[in-house]
């Protein structure tokens, strides 16, 4: 929690980039997604996997996908600890390898202000690597009074189109993420927060730029490199 608390400290809850304050993104060029694998029956080994896609066209320019050893144990609302170091040695490699191909935003599977102290993973992440992040979870974290009961679900069913939204609002009377329907072929949103160095209204924009499916390209793509390379 300590650590928590001090990482905290550091996020930038507002847009730090010119690309980000204009309404068609010029200037960005190329987003990061991650993911994490594990091996079935094994939640001590997964394969990280990060990929770099061009921005518009959303193709893949860069992938790393490898086997790591996952030794931090898993608690709830410490994710972040099991998964962020191996997210932050593959950041590195890139940087290192192919310094051109940084991504400019990352995109992480998993929630950052949204979280039960307003740390999550791509907060955490966001921080220890200093790139632009945004949160994006496929379930509500059940956090500030915020629950999946029948008026959050006639909520989400009066999200008619893709690009739809509305804020979770918390207890605190904080707005801790939204609520996005990314796709018009999925009933199912997305619940999009702000990681570090991006504002909640970029966060969903970018989202939604970034959708072909229901979750956004450039996490799909690392989530289906990671399983592709655990089956070989």
């Amino acid at each position: 929690r300590r650590e928590q608390a001090r990482l905290k400290a550091s996020v930038v809850e507002e847009d730090t980039e010119e690309w980000q304050r204009d309404a068609h993104f010029t200037g960005l060029r190329r987003v990061g997604g991650v993911d994490l694998s594990y091996v079935k029956g094994d939640d001590s080994r997964a394969c990280a996997s990060l990929v770099v896609l061009s921005f518009p066209a959303l193709e893949v320019l860069y992938q790393d996908c490898r086997m790591v050893a996952v030794s931090a144990p898993y608690v709830a609302g410490f994710l972040a600890f099991r998964e962020v170091p191996v997210l932050v040695e593959a950041v590195q490699r890139l940087q290192q390898e192919e310094p051109q191909l940084q991504p400019q935003v990352l995109l992480v599977d998993g929630n950052g202000l949204l979280h039960p102290r307003g740390f999550g993973t791509a907060c955490h992440l966001g921080v220890l690597t200093d790139l632009p992040c945004v949160g994006v979870a496929k379930n509500l974290l059940q956090v500030d009074g915020l629950v999946r009961d029948e008026l959050h679900r006639e909520q989400i069913r009066s999200l008619q189109r893709s690009g739809e939204t509305f804020p979770l609002t918390g207890t605190s009377g904080k707005v801790l993420g939204m609520v996005l329907r990314s796709y018009n072929n999925s009933s199912k949103p997305l619940y999009v927060s702000v990681g570090h160095r991006v504002s909640l209204d970029t966060a969903v924009r970018l989202v939604r730029a970034c959708c072909r499916f229901r979750v956004p390209e450039p996490i799909r793509q690392a989530d289906i490199r990671s399983r592709e390379y655990l089956r070989k």
